[in-house]
């Protein structure tokens, strides 16, 4: 026995623009009929939260599913599922499409070529999908824009909750974020994890979706942006900090990577905090905020 509610779509090309657009959301429990052997024409994530079952793809390897887990079906890949008949599961499916599903594939936040993969926890990407399924009510005027923005929502919520990403994120790229303003190669700093620059790059690239090079830069300009915008440090200062001996060099990159001169960027963005400025993450339950004037 099993019970299903589920609902499908059929967006505008307009909508297809935006990047993504949610084709269907469906909600199932139960020992839930065998799925395929079939082929589809976009992208399917179907979230598992209870039970277990198998999946069996194009190499015909059957595969064992075991909640909670992620099932992603995509474009051209024949693929073969179900729930154990014994005990079924609890499943959640969104099909989605657009160009930015390119993107996503590249960046590592879907993965053709690993089309099981286990969850830490399935419930921030059951309340994405909530959240479709609440949008997907009869007469919303929004329905193919809401629908969009939470696919966008669903994919950073499963990326984060690969099973092999801690809470605190993946280790490795935290350790290039802390050391990024170093002097090091990518070699040192593969080094300094016991890695070859090869495993390094691929640990950064399934991580990331880049290579150690681009993050790194990444972190470092970020950095410089914020003491351009909220300090009065000279540019060859912030150069400095961020790792760069050479302030010509560093404005020439920043220039080419970030479309402006630093001069030019701290003129648009700059805000000179003279008591100082945190880089603390703001509680989202508790946001700064301005204390009411006494009168």
């Amino acid at each position: 026995m099993y019970h299903t509610w589920m609902r499908y779509f059929t967006p505008s090309p307009v909508h297809h623009r935006l990047g993504l657009v949610c084709l269907g959301v469906g909600l199932q429990h139960g020992t839930l009929p065998t799925v395929g052997p079939r082929t589809l024409d976009h992208h399917v994530a179907v979230v598992v939260s209870a039970g277990g079952g198998w999946y069996r793809g194009a190499d015909g390897r059957r595969t064992t599913v075991t909640a909670p887990a992620l099932i992603w079906l995509t474009p051209g890949t024949p693929h073969h599922y179900a729930a154990d008949p014994g005990t079924g599961w609890d499943e959640a499916f969104v099909d989605f499409s657009g160009p930015a599903t390119a993107t996503y594939t590249e960046l590592g936040y879907i993965e053709p070529d690993r089309p099981v993969v286990p969850l830490s926890d399935a419930a921030p990407a059951r309340a994405a999908i909530g959240r479709i399924a609440r949008a997907a009510r009869p007469g919303n005027p929004l329905l193919e824009v809401e629908t969009g923005a939470a696919v966008h929502e669903l994919l950073v919520a499963l990326r984060r909750a690969r099973a092999d990403t801690n809470a605190d994120g993946d280790p490795v790229l935290a350790a290039l974020t802390r050391d990024a303003f170093q002097p090091l190669s990518v070699a040192e700093h593969a080094a300094r994890h016991g890695m070859t620059s090869a495993e390094l790059r691929t640990a950064v690239r399934r991580a990331a979706g880049c290579s150690p090079k681009d993050y790194l830069l990444t972190v470092r300009l970020g950095r410089a942006k914020e003491l351009l915008a909220a300090t009065e440090l000279p540019v060859a200062a912030v150069a400095r900090r961020v790792g760069y001996d050479d302030p010509a060099y560093f404005s020439r990159l920043f220039t080419r990577r970030v479309g402006t001169a630093p001069i030019r960027f701290r003129e648009q963005q700059g805000r000179s905090v003279h008591g100082g400025w945190s880089n603390r993450v703001p509680d989202p339950e508790h946001p700064p905020t301005i204390a009411p004037r006494s009168v």
